[in-house]
């Protein structure tokens, strides 16, 4: 049995830190997130979610078995509660089955934001899903801080 990893940023970390986060489905190498419906509706789960400040995410992008998000958490609702609370939902009301724990990386500062949002949206086109990375349906982007590629996509 494992126990449950801390997701709890460095201390002295500012509420306003962005995250780099991975999740990933209970079954991997299978496609449970990039069907029409399901990747709506957890894309527009991440856009609720968002409107509401229980997260600020700038980048979130699905892929078969798992997703990518770039995000910042506020003051009132730590990040593991928000990501707990977020999947509990979205397998109580559709299903969808995660892995327990999570991916977790703070940027830092002196790394370049454009570099892990242009990993992120290369993701499918490195997994040969598709061609080009503006071809990918299953992606959202809510921030002006996107790379310049994507900005053209899917502002809020």
């Amino acid at each position: 049995m494992t126990s449950p990893l801390e997701h709890k940023p460095p201390y002295g970390t500012k509420a306003e830190a962005t995250f780099f986060v991975t999740i990933c489905a209970h079954e991997r190498d299978a496609n449970t997130l990039c069907l029409p419906e399901i990747g709506k509706i957890v894309l527009d789960s991440i856009r609720w979610r968002n409107e509401r400040h229980i997260w600020f995410c700038e980048i979130a992008l699905l892929m078969p078995d798992h997703v990518h998000l770039i995000l910042k958490f506020s003051e009132r609702v730590a990040m593991t509660k928000a990501l707990r609370d977020w999947k509990s939902w979205l397998t109580k009301t559709h299903g969808i089955s995660w892995q327990e724990n999570f991916f977790d990386h703070r940027l830092r500062e002196d790394e370049a934001y454009d570099q892990k949002a242009a990993y992120i949206l290369q993701n499918p086109v490195r997994a040969k899903l598709i061609a080009k990375e503006e071809d990918w349906p299953y992606v959202w982007i809510s921030s002006d801080k996107a790379p310049a590629s994507s900005r053209r996509r899917l502002p809020a």
